[in-house]
C-alpha cells in the first residue's frame, strides 16, 4: 500500500489494510500542521515537569500559585454544555478495540471513553486500526463477528468520549521535518479530522477525555491545539468538548485554574484515582518522610484521597462543570458466587460514596457493573441528570492533601503481589493486551505503575519495612521476581494464553524496580522496544 506523503512527513511503519483510510495526505498535513504549531511548546512543558520535579526532590512541596490567585478568585463558570454531556451518570471505559466498543456502545451507560491511552498497548497496529474502528463506529457501520456470534450497535447507544495519549507520550512511527510527533497529538488530529463534522452532524460530539496533566499550562496547550484545530476545519470554537482527567497531584492544586483555561471546551473533571496514587508516590518518592501502604489500604477513604476527590467536586460545581468519580478496578467474577458478591458490594460502595459526595457520575470497566452503578447513581439523584447544584461548602488545601496516610501494613503478601500485578500486565502489554484482568480486578498502566513505583519507594525509603520487621531490600525483591514470575506463567498458560513475553516482562520489572534513577515512566521504555 503506497500513497503520497505531505513534505517534511514519513510513516516508519507497515501500512495494513484500511490504513490509507486514516493516513490520508490531507490527514497527515493536518497532523503536521499542528505539530509544527505546538511541538515547541509540547517540549517546554515537558522539561517545566523535570525542573520542578527537582525542585521536589530538594524538598519543596506544592502550594497554589499565587499568580494564579485571580483565576480561584474570580467570578466565572465554564462555558454551557451540549444536551448530549449533561447526563453522565455512568460511564464505561475500555480500548479502541472492535468488539469492546461495541459492547461499550451498547451496555447502558450514558457515556463511554474510548481509549488510546492506559488501557490500550499502543502498537502501531493497534493506533491504527483503533482509528478505523472509531470512523466505523461513530457512522454505525461497525459490526464484529466471533465464534459465530455477530456483535452490532444497538439502537440507543452511550455518548462517545476519546480519550487521545498523554503529553509524555510520542508516535514513534511518525515523524514531521524528522521529529517524532506527539502522541496526543496524532490521536486527536487523526479522529477530530475524520469525525468531528460527522459527529456534529449526528448531535453528540466532538467529545475528549484529556490525561496525565499537571498544571494548567498544559490545560492550555490543548485549548491552543482545539482552536487551531477548529479553525482549520472551519468549525465554531468551543464545539469541542473535553473532560480533565485529575490523575497528577500536581494538577489537584490547579483545579479551578485547568477549568478556567479550557472554559470554552471544558467539560469537567474526573477523579482519575489509580494515576493520582503513581503521582503521589513518583512526586515523593526521595522524600524520606514519605512511604505510603500497600495499595490494597489505599482507599478513596483515606484522608489524602477524600480531600483530593471532594476538593475537585468543590470546584467543578462552583464553575458549572461536572465532577466524575473515577474507577473501582472491581469487575464481576464468574464460578465463584461468594467472590462476586463481595465485589458487586464494592461498586455499590463505591457509587454510593460518589453520588453522595457530589458526583455527577463514575466509572465502570465492564459492561456487567453498569446496571449496578446506575442504580446507585439514581438513588441519589432520581430522575435529575446531574447534580450540578450541589455545592459543597468544605475547604480543602495543600495540609489535607500532602496527609500520606497510611503508612502501613507493607507486609510479604502485599510485596508479592505488587511483582505478580508487575510482570504480569508487562508481559500482557508486551503482547499487545492493555487492558487485562488479574486477580479479579482490571489492571491498566496506571495499576501497574503504581506496583513498580511501590517496591522502589519501599527498597529505599527508611520507612519501607514489612509487617514482620524485615527491611525491603533489592536482594529480597530478586528473590521474589522468578517465584511471581512462574506463578504469572502458571495462571497464563491456565488460560490457554502465551508467555514468551513473560520473561522479558520480568527482566524489565526488576530493571525499573530496582534502577538507581527512577524511571518516569514505565510506557516510554515499553514503547521502545514494541513494533
Amino acid at each position: 500500500m503506497k500513497f503520497d506523503l505531505p513534505k517534511g512527513v514519513q510513516i516508519n511503519a507497515p501500512l495494513y489494510p484500511r490504513f490509507d483510510e486514516i493516513l490520508t495526505p490531507e490527514a497527515l498535513a493536518f497532523v503536521a500542521k499542528l505539530h509544527r504549531a505546538f511541538e515547541p511548546r509540547r517540549q517546554e512543558l515537558l522539561k517545566k515537569r523535570v525542573e520542578r520535579q527537582a525542585r521536589i526532590d530538594a524538598g519543596q512541596m506544592p502550594d497554589f500559585l499565587p499568580e494564579t490567585k485571580h483565576v480561584r478568585e474570580g467570578d466565572w463558570k465554564i462555558a454551557p454544555l451540549p444536551k448530549a454531556l449533561e447526563c453522565r451518570r455512568v460511564e464505561i471505559t475500555g480500548p479502541v478495540e472492535r468488539k469492546m466498543i461495541i459492547n461499550a456502545f451498547n451496555s447502558g451507560a450514558d457515556s463511554y471513553m474510548t481509549d488510546f491511552e492506559d488501557s490500550n498497548s499502543p502498537s502501531w497496529f493497534n493506533q491504527i486500526t483503533g482509528q478505523v474502528n472509531l470512523k466505523d463506529a461513530i457512522r454505525r457501520k461497525i459490526d464484529f463477528e466471533q465464534n459465530g456470534k455477530v456483535y452490532k450497535l444497538n439502537d440507543k447507544i452511550a455518548t462517545l468520549q476519546i480519550r487521545p495519549r498523554g503529553w509524555h507520550l510520542d508516535e514513534k512511527h511518525v515523524l514531521v521535518d524528522g521529529q517524532r510527533i506527539s502522541g496526543g497529538i496524532f490521536d486527536f488530529a487523526l479522529v477530530f479530522f475524520h469525525n468531528a463534522k460527522e459527529q456534529v452532524a449526528r448531535g453528540a460530539g466532538p467529545f475528549y477525555y484529556l490525561p496525565k496533566m499537571e498544571s494548567h499550562l498544559e490545560a492550555r496547550l490543548w485549548n491552543d491545539v482545539f482552536c487551531l484545530a477548529q479553525d482549520e476545519l472551519g468549525m465554531p470554537r468551543g464545539t469541542i468538548k473535553a473532560t480533565v482527567l485529575i490523575e497528577t497531584i500536581l494538577a489537584t492544586f490547579e483545579l479551578e485554574e485547568i477549568l478556567y483555561e479550557l472554559r470554552e471546551h471544558s467539560a469537567g473533571l474526573n477523579a482519575g484515582r489509580w494515576d493520582y496514587i503513581f503521582s503521589c508516590i513518583k512526586k515523593f518518592k526521595r522524600n524520606e518522610d514519605f512511604c505510603l501502604a500497600q495499595r490494597g489500604a489505599i482507599t478513596m477513604e483515606v484522608p489524602f484521597m477524600r480531600a483530593y476527590a471532594l476538593a475537585l467536586v468543590k470546584a467543578c460545581h462552583k464553575r458549572g462543570a461536572p465532577a466524575i468519580g473515577g474507577m473501582s478496578a472491581l469487575i464481576p467474577i464468574k464460578n465463584d458466587p461468594v467472590a462476586n458478591e463481595k465485589a458487586l458490594a464494592g461498586i455499590r460502595h463505591d457509587k454510593t460514596r460518589d453520588a453522595n459526595d457530589g458526583f455527577d457520575g463514575g466509572w465502570v470497566a465492564h459492561p456487567g457493573l453498569v446496571s449496578i452503578a446506575m442504580e446507585e447513581m439514581v438513588k441519589v439523584l432520581g430522575d435529575r441528570p446531574n447534580q450540578w447544584d450541589k455545592q459543597r461548602t468544605d475547604t480543602y488545601g495543600p495540609k489535607d492533601w500532602l496527609d500520606f496516610r497510611p503508612e502501613q501494613p507493607i507486609t510479604e503478601a502485599g510485596l508479592r503481589n505488587n511483582i505478580n500485578v508487575g510482570i504480569h500486565y508487562l508481559g500482557s502489554w508486551l503482547a499487545g493486551n492493555g487492558c487485562v484482568p488479574i486477580h479479579n480486578l482490571m489492571e491498566d498502566a496506571a495499576t501497574a505503575e503504581i506496583s513498580r513505583s511501590q517496591v522502589w519507594q519501599w527498597v529505599r525509603s527508611p520507612k519501607g519495612r514489612l509487617d514482620d520487621g524485615r527491611k525491603v531490600t533489592a536482594e529480597m525483591v530478586k528473590a521474589l521476581i522468578p517465584e511471581e514470575l512462574a506463578k504469572v506463567k502458571t495462571e497464563v498458560q491456565a488460560q490457554g494464553e502465551k508467555t514468551e513475553t513473560y520473561d522479558q516482562a520480568a527482566g524489565i520489572f526488576e530493571k525499573m524496580s530496582l534502577a538507581d534513577e527512577y524511571p518516569e515512566f514505565l510506557t516510554l521504555p515499553l514503547y521502545e522496544a514494541m513494533d
